[in-house]
């Protein structure tokens, strides 16, 4: 079967591999769409934290069911997508009901080869119907529920001020469901193309361009007392610093990027503040049906998020191109 291999930094081939070999238990999925994610860039250009090389790489993933046990309730051809964290089942985040932040988990397209092949093999307890839903909207599914699970690791509510650092796909999923909840939302980016798109895909937010002057945008829209809860969604340590100046007086920082450096702030100001310092990875399954249910009642403008469609054979010339191009990408979608 074809598949695209990411042999090392800045080196994607394709590749031909044996079939998956389907155990019970498991679901053989004919992959069909998959998202091209902040974390496949950040593979493609050798930063991301808990990857060895080469890697296939894919998790956003649309496709049907090829193959299933009997009784396993999912139907050949059903339209599915994948819930790519795959967990141990005995670890104590797993005993808590955290499976997102299992101790041995292991994520499709990062820790173990992922969904950008023409077949994959995976527990059936990954595998989502989604009836209704176009293979495009079934592989935005993922990245929107790790969106949806920011907001609700930060307890957003209409009372809240919130402002979001980073307008790619999963900053715009967090203002969505930030604005759902009643939130007032503001947006910064340092790219202005990035910043227009995210105005069209929720034109009820404020956006700004980190700049001179971010300061005293930021001190007009909070009258001098900053944000209630502030994402981080950037990618970039240096505003992931930054951020903690940006939180008010008994507010939430939710950093929803992951980095490979590490990360320090001011003690005396974060205690002065009575901050609350959260942590948000995954998602859930819980996040994923709430996610499902939301395009299917067209409250996602799921057309507005995805910007760019590409063939799994363009992907060795195109990949550097939609890096270059990042002000006017949201989300790419493979076609395999």
């Amino acid at each position: 079967m074809l598949a695209v291999s990411c042999n090392k930094p800045f080196d994607l081939s394709l590749t031909e591999r044996p079939m998956p070999e389907r155990h019970d238990g498991e679901v053989l999925i004919r992959v069909r769409r998959v998202g091209m994610c902040g974390t496949d860039f950040h593979i493609y250009s050798g930063n991301q934290p808990y990857l060895s090389y080469p890697r296939v790489m894919g998790h956003e993933l649309a496709g049907e069911v090829w193959e299933a046990d009997p009784d396993s309730g999912l139907q050949t051809g059903a339209v599915v997508t994948i819930n790519p964290y795959f967990r141990c089942k005995k670890c104590h985040a797993c005993q808590l009901g955290k499976p997102n932040c299992c101790m041995n988990i292991r994520v499709m397209g990062v820790h173990i080869d992922g969904g950008m092949a023409e077949f994959v093999a995976v527990p059936a307890e990954a595998v989502i119907d989604v009836e209704g839903l176009s293979f495009e909207q079934a592989a935005m599914v993922e990245f929107l529920a790790i969106g949806l699970h920011a907001v609700r690791r930060g307890s957003i509510t209409s009372a809240d001020r919130v402002l979001v650092v980073g307008a790619g796909a999963i900053g715009m999923g967090v203002a969505l469901f930030a604005r759902m909840a009643g939130a007032r939302v503001h947006v910064i980016d340092t790219n202005d193309g990035r910043l227009q798109r995210a105005q069209a895909v929720c034109p009820d937010i404020e956006t700004a361009l980190v700049a001179d002057g971010i300061e005293a945008w930021i001190g007009e829209r909070t009258e001098g007392n900053l944000f209630d809860a502030v994402f981080d969604a950037s990618g970039s340590a240096a505003a992931i610093e930054k951020g903690f100046s940006y939180v008010a007086h008994g507010g939430r920082y939710v950093l929803v990027s992951v980095v490979s450096q590490d990360i320090t702030f001011s003690d005396p100001e974060f205690h002065k503040r009575e901050m609350q310092l959260i942590g948000s990875r995954n998602a859930m399954k819980h996040d994923f049906q709430m996610v499902i249910d939301m395009i299917r009642d067209g409250a996602i403008p799921t057309e507005k998020l995805h910007t760019h469609s590409l063939s799994a054979a363009e992907m060795p010339e195109r990949v550097p191109q939609l890096m270059a191009a990042r002000g006017e990408l949201l989300k790419a979608i493979i076609t395999i």
